[in-house]
């Protein structure tokens, strides 16, 4: 019924008809066939005329369909229905379920189903008794279908077998014809020496297979419904020992399962059938870029090139715009210091890479597969990458001055100094290059992930070099300095201008932070934008009392406070709210339970500090379980007539409301004050729980 409705709505979003005639009349007369239908013809077919008494005998179901159109799989994808046969067999004799060959995806924008073209045959393996007396038998089959294309059409046909008992036993016959080759094309159950293993990351499953060899290519194909969006694209990265295989999950799956069941196609001809227990783990699907055919050494040489490119992304641009600034303040000094400023800033990127690349390779060898940019994985490192390019962007608009000395290598500082503002340059490039992958880069670093070690290490220092080229060889050639502009106003408004670069990338890590946090992603950005107005605050007091010590201390201070917010663990709730409905509250009243009502909404600030303090408090939540309290949360953040009207029947006009029903179902309301405290819940859950019906 389910899968029915679905293609009913399917069919009307498309704007086609789900069935363009339906065939009524069944063909066939009992006998095998082949018999003719609408746009297929069916037959039962088996590998002998004779079974053994006691012995069995692969038949099968033969389906020859018109050019373009298909039947389906055991999951039909999107829309369909697999075909189905049911037996009226002698006694004695039984047939296990039909099985289904590889099948193969079937794209209908912006649907995807799975199935068969031109001809499919379904093996059934037949069993007979050993008290099964010899002589001629007939097996009734009725087999019904669904064929589509652009249409769909259900057939159904009377189809059967004879065959003749005969003593045992008797040889195998040989595996020939449609019958034979769909033998050869059953999914395989894995062997002893492969495994399988299905990470769930927020939005996918990714789908690791070890054979022992390097794999070329997979699909995957789900036994159960609604658990991957079938029309997504599959992408696959070759390991030296199999092979992974990302799959997104379906909108409408509401919860991980605990098993994954599902087919790995390799070939046309190779597919193992699985269950595999799915464990939590964000892997990162490989870059969209192709690395067929890549060597090792254009793989260092597209890195080299990428480094460079690299340069121009808007997440890199802005760091080596100050630089450049930085050369021009300072194109007076010794053509010697200049070259070394450079040759330090290079250093301070090739010493980053290695150590990002040093964790990646540990955390391979471990067993898990990163890929480039893994580090926006962690919700800590966006969020401290997130407020640092907001807080260094205020200063870029003028709210306070850092000074050049952080990310250039002149100024008034001392030597020492210089160089280590050089250096630390250098790491600040490399932090916010990772998130970007600038063009040739993608294929370089996917290639480069699943090689070896050193091999790892050459392609990133590569992309390294390249990344550090431009100012390098800017500082190495001070003629070219003096090609710059002259300093002057301009400096300071294309400052200004370069922070909205700044802005624009702590905005995009704020959305990625978001992303991390599955179905809380509004409570926590809304708790890195409370970082960036600490940040904001910090800015302003070494703005307000710059170069002095203790404005700095104070700054120091806010800013650590501000990031403790967003690092901080959330705690999550012990018990569990449901959606309030007029419903759902009659239906707890009679089980003769408590019911306590949240009557909250987004825009109230009393209902948050209500929640935070008080609700989520782990002594309320604790009476909340020892009272078997059925807990409800009416939210009225948008209109919503029946929560309005709930509240006027317990004489309230507005949120925050908490109210306890005591159990039974004509006890009557205890509501609440506006303000909680932990006292006065738990003075009420005691009084209420306590009533009897």
């Amino acid at each position: 019924m389910r899968k029915t409705i679905r293609q009913l709505v399917i069919a009307l979003l498309l704007g086609t008809p789900l069935f363009a005639t339906a065939q009524i009349a069944v063909v066939g007369d009992g006998g095998p066939g082949p018999v003719k239908a609408q746009h297929l013809t069916a037959e039962m077919v088996s590998l002998a005329p004779q079974i053994a008494a006691g012995g069995q005998l692969q038949a099968g179901l033969t389906l020859t369909l018109d050019a373009k159109w298909h039947v389906y799989w055991v999951n039909a994808g999107d829309a369909g229905e697999p075909p189905h046969i049911v037996w009226t067999l002698p006694k004695g004799i039984t047939a296990e379920p039909m099985r289904f060959p590889i099948p193969q995806r079937l794209p209908y924008s912006p649907l995807m189903d799975f199935g068969y073209e031109n001809e499919v045959t379904f093996p059934i393996l037949l069993h007979a008794d050993a008290s099964v007396k010899p002589g001629p038998i007939h097996l009734d089959a009725k087999v019904d279908w669904q064929v589509c294309r652009e249409v769909c059409i259900l057939g159904k046909a009377h189809l059967g077998l004879n065959l003749t008992v005969v003593p045992g036993p008797l040889a195998s016959p040989p595996a020939i014809g449609p019958l034979g080759e769909a033998l050869s094309l059953l999914p395989q159950p894995l062997p002893a020496s492969g495994q399988v293993t299905v990470q769930a990351g927020a939005k996918n499953f990714a789908i690791t297979l070890v054979t022992g060899k390097r794999e070329s290519g997979a699909e995957f194909y789900p036994f159960d419904q609604d658990q991957i969006a079938n029309a997504a694209e599959q992408p696959v990265q070759s390991l030296p020992n199999g092979i992974r295989i990302w799959v997104s999950k379906a909108a409408v799956l509401a919860k991980t399962p605990a098993t994954l069941h599902g087919l790995l196609k390799l070939s046309d001809k190779v597919a193992y059938d699985f269950t595999a227990p799915v464990t939590p783990g964000e892997i990162a699907p490989p870059a969209a870029s192709s690395t067929s055919g890549l060597t090792a050494l254009s793989a260092i040489g597209l890195a080299f090139l990428g480094g460079i490119l690299l340069n121009l992304m808007p997440c890199v641009f802005p760091v080596l715009f100050l630089k450049a600034l930085a050369l021009v303040n300072s194109s007076t000094e010794e053509r010697k210091r200049l070259r070394m400023h450079g040759l330090v800033y290079a250093l301070g990127i090739l010493v980053s890479f290695w150590l990002v690349v040093a964790l990646l390779l540990a955390l391979r060898a471990e067993g898990s597969q990163l890929g480039w940019g893994y580090q926006l994985q962690s919700p800590g490192f966006v969020a401290v990458l997130a407020a640092f390019l907001f807080f260094f962007a205020l200063s870029l608009t003028g709210m306070f001055e850092l000074g050049l000395s952080l990310t250039s290598a002149g100024g008034s500082l001392a030597q020492q100094q210089g160089y280590t503002g050089s250096f630390f340059t250098g790491v600040l490039a490399t932090v916010v290059a990772t998130p970007c992958t600038a063009p040739l880069m993608g294929a370089a670093v996917g290639f480069a992930l699943v090689q070896p070690a050193w091999l790892t290490f050459v392609i990133f220092t590569a992309l390294a070099l390249g990344l550090a080229l431009p100012y390098v060889l800017l500082s190495a050639q001070p003629a070219w300095v003096r090609l710059l502009p002259k300093p002057g106003a301009w400096m300071e408004v294309l400052k200004q201008c370069t922070s909205l670069l700044l802005f624009g990338a702590a905005i995009w890590l704020t959305w990625v932070y978001g992303s991390l946090a599955g179905g809380n992603a509004t409570d926590r950005i809304a708790l890195l934008l409370w970082c960036f107005l600490l940040l904001a605050v910090a800015g302003w007091v070494l703005g307000r009392w710059p170069a002095q010590g203790k404005g700095t201390i104070v700054a120091v201070l806010i800013a650590i406070a501000a990031l403790a917010i967003p690092l901080t663990p959330q705690k999550t709730s012990a018990v569990v709210w449901q959606p309030y409905s007029d419903q759902a509250l009659q239906l707890a009243r009679a089980t003769g339970k408590p019911v306590f009502i949240d009557f909250t909404a987004a825009w109230c600030l009393s209902c948050q500090v209500n929640e935070k303090l008080v609700l989520n408090s782990a002594d309320v939540q604790k009476a909340l379980q020892s009272g078997n309290v059925t807990l409800l949360k009416a939210d009225w953040t948008n209109s919503d007539p029946a929560i309005t009207a709930q509240l006027a029947s317990v004489g309230r006009s507005g949120v925050p409301t908490n109210v306890i029903y005591p159990a039974g179902a004509d006890s009557a309301a205890d509501v609440l004050p506006e303000l909680l405290t932990k006292s006065i819940v738990l003075s009420a859950i005691e009084r209420d729980t306590q009533k009897k019906p």
